[in-house]
């Protein structure tokens, strides 16, 4: 089964590739190796998911982020490989908006390799770091960038 197919059998469609919000691209190809850059939380209108984990936003809430920036990333990851079938991920570095005392970024960013898993397979398996932040762009609740290699 294609990963476009997992992904409807998911119930679950790629947003137009977001375009970026300052002066950088969405995603910078170097041989067989593609930078994704960072997104947020995009809900289908075009609004941001905002607020501080563990304040504003449940730990379950900010996983389902994760996994719209997910979408987001494998949107821009299908504009650079032509398809998702000729996609590997390789490193994830994820970011959450979270209070102080925050301890819980892994399990946010669980809503991104997740759903690379799901969709990818053993090909969207990933080296990751997942980390609190401070502050993110607009008070979002996670963001996210990926380096992936398109497959021959």
């Amino acid at each position: 089964m294609s990963a476009e197919d997992k992904l409807k059998a998911m119930g679950l469609a790629l947003p137009a590739t977001p375009k970026p919000l300052a002066n950088y691209v969405s995603y910078k190809k170097v041989g067989d190796l593609v930078f994704l850059s960072g997104q947020g939380p995009r809900y289908p209108d075009g609004s941001f998911a905002k607020g501080k984990v563990g304040r504003d936003v449940t730990v379950e809430q900010a996983y389902e982020h994760a996994k719209l920036v997910g979408l987001g990333l494998l949107s821009a990851a299908k504009a650079a490989a032509g398809s998702l079938d000729k996609v590997e991920m390789i490193k994830m570095l994820g970011m959450v908006n979270g209070t102080p005392e925050f301890t819980q970024a892994p399990q946010v960013i669980n809503g991104c390799s997740d759903l690379f898993v799901a969709v990818l397979g053993d090909n969207g398996r990933h080296a990751r770091s997942a980390v609190g932040m401070g502050s993110l762009p607009e008070n979002i609740t996670v963001e996210i960038e990926m380096v992936m290699r398109v497959l021959p």
